[in-house]
């Protein structure tokens, strides 16, 4: 069973941020909202309060009074805080490294909703605003120490019309690899692949199949009681057959690449890290276990030996079923779960049929456990929720300024009308995903949701 940490709630006084006078536009990874800079919230953020306290190791506490504190630079502990030890001493309280480490992350996949252009009227729509060299400078990350060495497009198998044109790729991430300098700073050469959340009209369908399929990633052993939810696989698989030349599936696209920079980078300490948010986590997990599963993290001939494959997911759904879990387990892949109690779209799906019924006093499966959801890895929850700002509780920028800001909660002032259009708005797009005869328990989960959360906003 995946396993959570849930940091303890603060008492404490609101504070305001720098700039909570300024607005700006923001993706919230479903939609793009208006941003309120920062969150009022009747249930306190939640970070431990010792987070601000340097914290070792237990491994390494015994050598302490003989290493002087410099010493445990990120250098030295970057594979614990990737994850070696399923980041065991490292969550509550929370370890400076791994916070900063969550934060820095997390930047890299706000860089995608930044870059990417929604503007229907630019040449560009649809597509990163920028240039692979200069991306990373346009948003304000220049000094990351990482390059962009490709750009991911993703399309998926849904022929609806309730969207203009036909079905075709739209980018969803990148690709960066962190430069000689950086190696230095954080002690190996880290291949990063990032992707943004659900935008488009198309991802948001392929959200909606909730169905569990096989995901067969693997030719020479298809496993098909590895299960995974079809919406995100279809994303994760398809190619752009209508294109004149014929996009390549986003899979294709990154196991080429990271094929690539492995070869290119062999012999070198290295680290493959991924990073999403929302719908992005769920391609981030799938790739990480298509990597694994193929081996391509294997460095010697006896298999012994491999690179280890971390993600950072950011407010991620679950992706597939308990042998999925476990598969990745065995693999060797690990996941770190940054989520928000309060955020329904890690509920989702399997609100009913997930982990928490696989198994009868800890011993005995259910007969229908195979159709189960379960999240992989170990959680670590945060607690945010504004009832006159819902949108909130799945914006990757509160994520990101509550782990910056531990010790400080957020007072933002709302135009009572926002969250009123917010929902109505989010209920209308589920309704008519409904017209278009999309049949998902999924939709129905969260048309309810919608509906219940905009009641308590009106009351």
């Amino acid at each position: 069973m995946a396993s959570k940490v849930l940091m303890p709630s603060l008492n404490l006084n609101n504070v305001t941020f720098p700039g909570d006078n300024k607005t700006q536009s923001h993706s919230f990874g479903q939609v793009s909202f208006p941003k309120k800079t920062g969150v009022s919230s009747s249930r306190q953020s939640v970070i431990s309060r010792s987070c601000a306290v340097a914290v070792k190791p237990a491994a390494l506490m015994a050598t302490s009074t003989a290493k002087p504190a410099t010493s445990y630079t990120l250098s030295h502990l970057w594979r614990e805080v990737q994850g070696s030890n399923n980041w065991e001493n490292l969550l509550e309280p929370l370890d400076p490294l791994l916070r900063n480490e969550i934060i820095r992350y997390g930047e890299f996949v706000a860089a995608s909703y930044k870059a990417f252009d929604l503007d229907s009227s630019s040449k560009r729509y649809l597509n990163c605003k920028y240039g692979k060299k200069n991306m990373l400078k346009e948003v304000g990350m220049e000094n990351s120490g990482y390059e962009v060495s490709k750009y991911i497009y993703a399309t998926p198998d849904v022929n609806i019309p309730i969207q203009n044109g036909a079905t075709c790729g739209r980018w969803i991430g990148y690709v960066a690899v962190s430069s000689d300098e950086a190696v230095k700073r954080i002690g190996r050469r880290d291949l990063l692949i990032t992707f943004r959340g659900t935008v488009t009209n198309h991802e948001w369908v392929a959200n909606f199949m909730s169905s569990l399929t096989p995901a067969r990633l693997d030719p020479h052993n298809p496993r098909p009681l590895v299960k995974v939810e079809s919406g995100f696989l279809s994303l994760y698989t398809s190619e752009e057959a209508d294109s004149k030349f014929g996009l390549e599936s986003c899979r294709q696209q990154l196991l080429s690449e990271v094929s690539r920079l492995l070869n290119k980078y062999k012999g070198e300490e290295l680290s493959i890290t991924l990073a999403g948010h929302s719908m992005g986590s769920a391609l981030a997990l799938l790739l990480a276990y298509d990597i694994a599963e193929l081996g391509l993290n294997r460095t010697d001939t006896n298999h012994q030996d491999q690179i280890p494959i971390t993600v950072f997911s950011f407010g991620g759904p679950r992706v597939g079923n308990t042998s999925f879990k476990q598969r990745c387990e065995e693999l060797g892949v690990k996941v770190l779960r940054i989520a928000n109690v309060n955020d329904p779209i890690t509920k989702l799906p399997g609100v009913f049929l997930n982990e928490n019924l696989r198994v009868l006093g800890g011993r005995y499966e259910l007969p229908w456990s195979c159709s189960c959801y379960a999240h992989v890895g170990v959680e670590l929850a945060l607690d945010f929720f504004n009832v006159q700002n819902p949108s909130c509780v799945h914006d990757l920028e509160t994520y990101i300024s509550l782990l910056r800001w531990p010790k400080r909660s957020v007072h933002s002032k709302i135009d009572e009308n926002d969250g009123v259009d917010l929902w109505n708005g989010a209920r209308g797009f589920l309704l008519n995903a409904q017209n278009f005869y999309i049949c998902s328990p999924w939709i129905g989960a969260a048309i309810d949701m919608v509906n219940m959360v905009q009641s308590q906003n009106l009351s």
